[in-house]
């Protein structure tokens, strides 16, 4: 069953007319409406100010309105329009100085709202006229929603249990293979993993969904994503404090976000072969839970001890990364709301990009500035690997210095990776603190939209090189 968007209309009854406009284009514009109209829009000094909207009458009730786009990406621009325009009207976007994909999809991006669990006070959203809403733009705001919606979830009604089955069922929408692991099969598969979900009465598990395009063979390149899903993150016995457990809820953000992209690269039918593996755990404190020094046994082989019980992430995605090595994909990727660091470094907007790859890295960066969807990267600096040195383990979990705490991080899972496989590792926050055009508050699928179209931009590479080659 297809997900259904709030911002797009399901007929294609009656449209009335949306006009985006730019600061430089409201003369041009005015000069082109009707004289009433145009009274009407210099009356309200219209300057097409970002979110600014104009409504225009006619002789029926509402005619028209403006949508002014300011001076930023129409994506954001027209993430506006869903909340100014009125409730339950269907809209047709005119064409203007800009692209009419980016233009349906900030519609619709700006429509969302998360009130599933709302009895009362609902707003139907403005809405688009599906004429305006090619298969892609489609994907993509049902990607970028799914991934919104887990987030968003509270942690009592989304353990690892619930996420795993939205897992399992994404799957079964595109007939991919899946594997779930829990019990006593996660301890021998994923020890470290295991033991970050010990101390939850929620047992962990992992899903691996297997996929590949309809078009494809077992020669199709081979793109492996690995997502933390931390349901819930007390900091276990390294205790949080509670004013940053508040949206502890959000500690699967990875996971969501590499759902929702494998979701993507299923419903476009990329020519590919796809492995997700999705972590769900909980860490909570109990007697079972991992302690501090503790020394944990990985499916790597490496032996690793508990510097600090809130690092868990690491531990998570470290098995996740380590079997999905073994397939030797082309692309693997991870996403993780893996350290504050990140954030001290770029602030909640600009996730951080860990990558061994300057192919891979420069692919996703240049697919996150054409989506309006930016990543800035990190280095993954050999010189600090020495931080993780443990006197008792293979490597700590954390270094003893508190600095540089993103790369020490990355340098961690950089340890389960072969060099030889092109690796990428974003560090995500995975939330709007505040609402803002098409970004309302709270859950956030960063990255989903410039990874998706760097597989893309990969995919496509790797296809042009097979066929020169046959």
């Amino acid at each position: 069953m297809e997900q259904e968007l709030a911002g797009l209309a399901v007929d294609g009854k009656a449209a009335l007319p949306l006009y985006g406009v730019r600061p430089d284009g409201v003369a041009g514009l005015l000069a082109r409406l009707d004289p009433a109209h145009a009274a009407i829009v210099r009356v309200q000094g219209f300057t097409a100010q970002a979110g600014a909207v104009v409504l225009l009458p006619g002789s029926e009730g509402l005619q028209a309105a403006l949508l002014g786009l300011g001076t930023g990406p129409a994506l954001h621009g027209f993430g506006a329009a869903a909340g100014a325009l009125p409730s339950g009207k269907v809209w047709r976007i005119e064409p203007g100085e800009f692209a009419a994909e980016e233009a349906a999809l900030g519609f619709l991006l700006g429509a969302y709202r998360f009130d599933q669990l709302k009895t009362q006070n609902k707003k139907l959203p403005a809405q688009l006229t599906p004429g305006q809403v090619p298969l892609r733009v489609r994907v993509i705001a049902q990607a970028v929603c799914l991934a919104r919606d887990l987030i968003n979830t509270p942690a009592n009604l989304l353990g690892p249990a619930e996420l795993a089955q939205a897992v399992l069922a994404v799957g079964e929408r595109f007939g991919a293979q899946a594997v779930r692991v829990r019990g006593e099969a996660l301890a021998t598969r994923y020890p470290a993993l295991a033991a970050v979900g010990a101390g939850s009465d929620r047992g962990a598990e992992t899903v691996v969904l297997t996929w590949q395009g309809s078009q494809t063979d077992a020669h199709a390149p081979l793109l492996s994503l690995c997502g933390k899903g931390v349901c819930f993150d007390t900091g276990g016995y390294d205790l949080k404090p509670s004013s940053a457990m508040l949206r502890m809820k959000k500690d699967m953000g990875g996971a969501a976000i590499l759902l929702g992209l494998a979701q993507a690269v299923m419903a476009l039918d990329l020519p590919l072969r796809l492995q997700l593996r999705i972590g769900c755990v909980e860490n909570s404190v109990s007697g079972h839970a991992m302690r501090p020094s503790d020394v944990l046994q990985t499916v790597a082989g490496l032996s690793v001890e508990v510097g600090n019980t809130d690092a868990e992430g690491r531990l998570v995605l470290c098995d996740l990364l380590a079997e999905a090595a073994r397939e030797s994909p082309d692309w693997l990727i991870d996403a993780a709301t893996l350290t504050g660091a990140a954030r001290a470094a770029l602030g909640p907007d600009l996730p951080a990009l860990f990558c061994n790859n300057d192919q891979l890295a420069e692919t996703i960066l240049a697919a996150g500035q054409l989506a309006n969807d930016p990543l800035w990267r990190l280095p993954l600096f050999d010189g600090y690997a020495a931080w993780l040195d443990s006197p008792v383990a293979d490597l700590n979990t954390v270094s003893a210095k508190p600095m540089a705490g993103a790369i020490v991080a990355a340098l961690f899972l950089q340890r389960f990776v072969p060099a030889r496989i092109a690796w990428a590792h974003v560090d995500v926050y995975a939330w709007n603190d505040s609402s803002r055009p098409g970004r309302p508050e709270g859950g956030e699928a960063q990255t989903l939209r410039a990874l998706l179209a760097a597989v893309e931009t990969l995919a496509g590479m790797e296809q042009r090189l097979q066929s020169r080659d046959e």
